[in-house]
C-alpha cells in the first residue's frame, strides 16, 4: 500500500472528504515552493498537486497559463523542480502527485523520469494528455515503484469507458467537473451532481471532482457528491496575490470535513 491509498482509507475511516489544492512549481520563484507546501499542509491538505510549467499546456486555462509563463520566466523546468521536491520532501508529510504533460517526460527520459521521482518522495503523476491506450509506456515502470498514475474522466466521456478507466488504478479517480479547461466558474454545470454520482456509483476507488472551483458554496456542493476535490486555478489565484486570509478560509472547508470522527 503506498502513501496515496494509506491517506484516503484514514480518511474513509474517519468519514472525511479529501481536499488536494493545487500549485504550480515555480510561481513566485524555486525558493518559495517548500514554503507553499508547508502553508497547504499546515491549512489541512489531504495531499498537494504540484503542476510543472509548460508551453503547451492544453488542459490549463488562463490563470494556470499565467503561472505556467512565470515560472518558466523564472528558469522552472522539470529537472528544477524534480530537483528541489527530492531537497525539501522529507519536510512534507503529505502525499505529493505531480502533474506533468507526456511531453517534458519524453524530452527528459521515461526511465530517468520514474527513477528521479521515486528518489523526490514523489507518491502520484497526473498525465492528462496521456491515454489509457499509451500508458504502457510509462504505467509498468511506475507501478513498479509504488507510483500511482491518476487518471481523468470528463462529463463527455462515455460510460463504459469511465468504467473501465475507474478501475485501472489504485489511487483516486480524476473526475472533471467542466466541459473545457481549468480556471474558475462562478456556476457550476448544472449537470454535475449526477455526473458525479455516477461516476462514484461505478468506481472502486476513490473519486475527486476537479476543474472549474472558485469558492467554498462549490467546493461543500460538490463534494457532498463524492469524496472531495481538487482546487486549482483559485489556489495559484491566492497564493499570486499573497491572500493567505482568503486561502486559509478556502481550505477551513475541508478542514471542517476532515474532522469528522
Amino acid at each position: 500500500m503506498n502513501r496515496i491509498q494509506h491517506t484516503f482509507n484514514e480518511l474513509k475511516r474517519k468519514g472525511g472528504k479529501a481536499i488536494i489544492p493545487y500549485i504550480m512549481a515555480g510561481d513566485g520563484g524555486m525558493d518559495c515552493l517548500i514554503d507553499r507546501l508547508l502553508i497547504l499542509e499546515e491549512m489541512g491538505a489531504t495531499a498537494i498537486e504540484v503542476g510543472i510549467p509548460f508551453s503547451d499546456p492544453v488542459a490549463d486555462g488562463p490563470t494556470i497559463q499565467k503561472a505556467g509563463i512565470r515560472a518558466l520566466e523564472n528558469g522552472t523546468s522539470l529537472r528544477t523542480t524534480i530537483s528541489e521536491l527530492a531537497r525539501v520532501r522529507e519536510a512534507i508529510s503529505v502525499p505529493i502527485v505531480l502533474m506533468t504533460y507526456l511531453n517534458p517526460i519524453y524530452s527528459y527520459g521515461i526511465e530517468k523520469f520514474v527513477q528521479e521521482i521515486v528518489k523526490a518522495g514523489v507518491d502520484a503523476c497526473i498525465i492528462p494528455d496521456l491515454p489509457i491506450e499509451e500508458e504502457e509506456i510509462i504505467c509498468p515502470l511506475l507501478s513498479e515503484v509504488n507510483i500511482e498514475l491518476i487518471r481523468l474522466v470528463t462529463m463527455t466521456t462515455p460510460l463504459d469507458r469511465i468504467k473501465m478507466i475507474a478501475h485501472k488504478g489504485r489511487g483516486f479517480l480524476y473526475t472533471v467537473t467542466v466541459k473545457g479547461i481549468t480556471g474558475t466558474r462562478n456556476d457550476l454545470d448544472h449537470e454535475v451532481g449526477q455526473f458525479l454520482k455516477i461516476v462514484k456509483e461505478i468506481s472502486p476507488i476513490p473519486v475527486l471532482a476537479g476543474f472549474g472551483i472558485s469558492n467554498e458554496r462549490q467546493i461543500e456542493e460538490l463534494a457532498s457528491y463524492c469524496d472531495g476535490v481538487i482546487v486549482g486555478s483559485k489556489i495559484v489565484e491566492l497564493f499570486n496575490k499573497n491572500d493567505l486570509e482568503s486561502l486559509k478560509r478556502l481550505m477551513s472547508v475541508f478542514n471542517l470535513y476532515k474532522n469528522v470522527q
